[in-house]
């Protein structure tokens, strides 16, 4: 049987993965969104479920001076005598921490910070009972860096030592060891997070090293092709309870040329075999496709797609995430039944700040999102609707508006420093739905009075103008819900009685 790639699609970079017994956990970067580190669960290593978030709360992260594409990198998730321990970094604010559990789907202690320099922080537990913490790189970025540590209370019990440089690429990072048999691998990226990335491995008959490299390096990398599938990299072994070898990494589905992508770094599978000198291959000889053979997976039925959230539970659903902080002034799921309201901050789309913000990834080119408006601005500047959002800079917006005490439905495209209101139209009623249909080439925003009506066009935007290549940064394009007073906060309630995520083209 096959499987498709990617298994986690949209901005779902840096995975980690773990297994325990038939169950597997996965974690991927969050950055600048609130809750971090989202928490995903699979029985097959193919079809994954996401259960919630790590980070989840203001104790564990703290992201209000987190810049675009700050904030959280990559997360390391590991299982040791019955617990469960994440690591990561928070780069705007407070370095290199570890948080546990022993139920993943509740909550994790609050953070253990570790004094080590560096990003792509790494756990390894060896048999003998020593726990070694792994970064990479220094601010001149040579290499992987490693201490051994305290596991409760997260001290240095040894100096900082370079492990290895790598192979000559730039940016070592990303580092990952494992004990398998009577050796000590140590896997890291290099080339950095875009076209050249590319990973390889040493080993060593110690975890402290020497480490010798891999002949065969680098033993996963699309450098230089014209495969589908870019940027592959930052990798993660896993052994299948059949005894087979897996590799969770990152990559990217460049669109159109030159190349160009949105949807973010994502998560993909590739099988490893090993040669009869005991290295690692990643795919097939280093390359993997879109599809791939599952071998003896037990593949499971993939999960219905949810497209319809009416807001009627107490909690977000897993998949919203919120901009920096999960302040309560800015929104709530029971100030009225079966909605989520959300009162716009002074803060705006274009600023680092905490703007009133609900949004989710776009995790497919082709889909349809739509959302139920119903918002009265009562002050010049009171704005709500929904936003095609990449960072502060690259935006696209529909929304109702009080402009020089006229309500408005408007249509506004923020590139870089280039900014304007392209389409805008009174708007007497209370109510709208708003929309947003994408494939690979344009957005098209659509409003309409009432569900049964067919849409109206009212603007659109290039789906290139917010990729990574033109608006830089770590993260994926996420579509949302957002209200904003314009500089001043808002006293106008914005309903959002439900909202859509229809995929229209796999």
């Amino acid at each position: 049987m096959n499987y498709s790639n990617p298994v986690i699609s949209g901005f779902h970079p840096d995975p980690s993965v773990c297994r325990v017994g038939e169950d597997y956990y996965l974690v991927t970067s969050s950055f600048e969104y609130f809750p971090g580190v989202p928490l995903f669960h699979s029985k097959d290593l193919v079809n994954w479920e996401q259960i919630g978030h790590v980070l989840t709360r203001t104790e564990q992260l703290d992201l209000r001076k987190a810049w675009s594409s700050g904030g959280i990198f990559a997360p390391t998730i590991r299982f040791n005598n019955g617990t469960f321990y994440m690591t990561t970094t928070n780069v705007s604010g407070g370095g290199n921490f570890y948080v546990f559990t022993d139920d993943p789907k509740g909550e994790w202690s609050d953070p253990v910070y570790v004094d080590q320099p560096g990003i792509d922080p790494d756990l390894f537990f060896d048999e003998d009972g020593f726990v070694y913490y792994t970064t990479s790189h220094d601010a001149k970025g040579q290499g992987a860096y490693q201490s051994r540590i305290d596991i409760k209370t997260g001290k240095r019990l040894s100096d900082v030592t370079l492990l290895w440089k790598g192979t000559g690429g730039q940016y070592p990072e990303a580092p990952h060891i494992y004990r398998i048999g009577e050796w000590y691998y140590l896997m890291i990226s290099e080339g950095g997070t875009e076209y050249g990335h590319m990973v390889t491995i040493a080993r060593s008959r110690r975890p402290d090293g020497p480490f010798e490299s891999c002949p065969y390096n680098p033993v996963l990398t699309h450098r230089s092709t014209l495969n589908t599938i870019q940027a592959t990299g930052h990798a993660d072994f896993i052994q299948a309870s059949d005894s087979s070898w897996w590799a969770v990494f990152l990559g990217i589905r460049p669109a159109g040329y030159p190349n160009h992508h949105y949807l973010g770094r994502e998560t993909f599978l590739a099988p490893v075999t090993w040669t009869e000198d005991g290295w690692p291959i990643i795919g097939d000889n280093g390359t993997v496709g879109e599809t791939m053979q599952a071998g003896n997976l037990p593949l499971q039925p993939k999960p219905n797609r949810q497209v319809r959230d009416n807001f009627e539970q107490t909690e977000l659903a897993p998949y919203w995430n919120l901009l920096r902080s999960s302040d309560s002034q800015n929104w709530s799921l029971s100030e009225k039944k079966s909605c989520l309201t959300l009162y716009g901050s002074e803060a705006t789309l274009n600023e680092i700040g905490v703007p009133s913000f609900i949004g989710r990834r776009q995790q497919h080119f082709s889909c349809r999102t739509s959302a139920h408006l119903t918002f009265a601005p009562q002050q010049d500047g009171e704005e709500a609707g929904m936003t095609v959002f990449m960072n502060e800079r690259f935006h696209y917006e529909i929304a109702i508006k009080q402009i020089a005490g006229e309500r408005k439905l408007i249509f506004r495209r923020r590139i870089g420093s280039l900014w304007k209101i392209e389409n805008e139209r009174p708007w007497s009623a209370d109510s709208v739905i708003l929309s947003v249909h994408a494939d690979k080439i344009n957005y098209v925003f659509e409003y309409a009075e009432r569900e049964e009506e067919e849409p109206i066009r009212f603007g659109q935007g290039e789906c290139k103008m917010l990729a990574t290549e033109l608006a830089g940064g770590f993260t994926g394009v996420f579509i949302a819900m957002y209200a904003t007073g314009n500089g001043v906060r808002s006293i106008s309630p914005a309903y959002f009685d439900w909202f859509d995520y229809q995929v229209t083209e796999d």
